[in-house]
C-alpha cells in the first residue's frame, strides 16, 4: 500500500521505525570514535560522511526523481574554490564565503536546469556532464584565482573566533552534518513535495495530469542538490587545507552517481551504505592506482545486472518477504 493510502496506524507505525533508525545513526556517530585508532580512519570516516551528505542531495535527484546527473562533481568542485578564492583572495570570513559559494552555485544551477531539465535519459546526462566539464575548465584555467593545475591553500575555518582544525574536531562537524542531512531528506521525503517528486520519478506525464508543476519540482530538486554539494565543497576545502581541479573532474561525478546506484536509488540509508562502502573500497584496492575508476564502472555494471534497486533496497526487501 503505498503513502498516499497509508492507514493512520501505518502512518504512526512508519514515523517510529524512521526516528528509530535517525536514533540508530545517532548512537552509530557517538560511540565511532571509541574504535577509531588514529588520524587515518578519523580521515576516513570524514571523507564518507562528506560523500554520503551529497549522495544523499544527488538521490533526491536520481532516485526520487528520477533526473540524471553526471556533473555533480562540478557543484562540489565550484564550491571549494570560491570559498577558497573569497577567503584567500578577499580576505572574507569563511562562513560568509561559504554561504556566498552556495549561492553562487545555486544560482549558476537555477539558470541552467530551465534548459537542461527538458531533456530526458541519456540527452540529460550528456547535458550535465557538460556543465560539470565545463566548471573543471574554468577552475584549471583561471589559473591566477585558483592556482591551475597545482591547487591551493585554504585556511583553517574560524566561526566566532573558534579554529576548527584536526580530524577529531572535524569528525564531529561533519557527523552532526550527516545526522542532519539525515533527518532533513526523510522529512522532504514523506512531506507533499516528496510524493509530488515520486510521482514524477513514476510518470511525468500523470504527474502533469494531476496538477504537478514539473519544471518547477525538478529546478528545485537539481538546485537543492548542487547547494549540498557546494556546501560540502567548501566545508571540504578547509578541512583539507589544499585542494586542486581533481574535485570537479568527471571520474568525481562518476563515484557520486556510482554510490547512489550501488547504495540504492530512492534510499535514504542506501545513500549512506553506497558512500561508505565506495569512500573505503579505493583504500582497499590502493595497490591498483589509477584504475579505480575501472573498478566503480564494473561495480556499477554488476549492480545495474544483478540489483538493479542497489544494494540496501534490495536487501530490505528480501527480509521483508521472508519475515512475512
Amino acid at each position: 500500500m503505498s503513502s498516499l493510502a497509508a492507514t493512520p496506524t501505518q502512518a504512526a507505525e512508519k514515523a517510529q521505525s524512521r526516528w528509530i533508525a535517525i536514533a540508530a545513526l545517532v548512537a552509530f556517530m557517538a560511540v565511532l570514535p571509541l574504535v577509531l585508532p588514529n588520524a587515518f580512519y578519523y580521515d576516513v570516516v570524514i571523507r564518507m560522511c562528506i560523500n554520503a551528505i551529497i549522495v544523499l542531495g544527488l538521490n533526491l535527484l536520481i532516485g526520487y526523481t528520477g533526473q540524471i546527473s553526471l556533473g555533480h562533481a562540478g557543484f562540489y568542485g565550484g564550491g571549494a574554490y570560491v570559498s577558497a578564492i573569497l577567503v584567500e583572495h578577499y580576505n572574507v570570513a569563511p562562513p560568509l564565503a561559504l554561504i556566498a559559494a552556495a549561492v553562487a552555485i545555486g544560482l549558476i544551477a537555477w539558470l541552467v536546469a530551465g534548459a537542461i531539465l527538458r531533456l530526458k535519459g541519456h540527452y540529460l546526462a550528456m547535458a550535465t556532464l557538460g556543465l560539470g566539464i565545463i566548471i573543471s575548465i574554468v577552475i584549471t584555467n583561471e589559473a591566477a584565482f585558483t592556482g591551475g593545475p597545482d591547487g591551493m591553500s585554504i585556511s583553517d575555518f574560524k566561526l566566532f573566533g573558534l579554529r576548527i582544525s584536526g580530524e577529531k574536531q572535524w569528525y564531529w562537524v561533519f557527523a552532526g552534518l550527516l545526522v542532519l542531512a539525515v533527518v532533513l531528506a526523510q522529512n522532504l521525503i514523506d512531506s507533499p513535495a516528496g510524493r509530488a517528486l515520486q510521482a514524477l520519478h513514476g510518470s511525468e506525464i500523470a504527474a502533469r495530469v494531476s496538477g504537478i508543476p514539473a519544471a518547477k519540482f525538478k529546478t528545485r530538486v537539481f538546485v537543492l542538490s548542487a547547494v549540498v554539494a557546494s556546501l560540502m565543497g567548501s566545508l571540504s576545502a578547509h578541512y583539507m587545507g589544499f585542494i586542486t581541479p581533481g574535485l570537479a573532474a568527471f571520474p568525481h561525478s562518476v563515484e557520486l552517481v556510482t554510490m547512489v546506484v550501488v547504495g540504492g536509488m530512492a534510499s535514504i540509508y542506501g545513500s549512506l551504505f553506497g558512500a561508505a562502502l565506495l569512500t573505503a573500497l579505493p583504500q582497499l584496492l590502493a595497490k591498483f592506482e589509477g584504475w579505480e575508476t575501472v573498478i566503480f564502472g564494473v561495480i556499477l555494471v554488476v549492480t545495474m545486472i544483478f540489483l538493479p534497486r542497489g544494494v540496501v533496497p534490495t536487501l530490505a526487501s528480501l527480509f521483508r518477504r521472508k519475515g512475512a
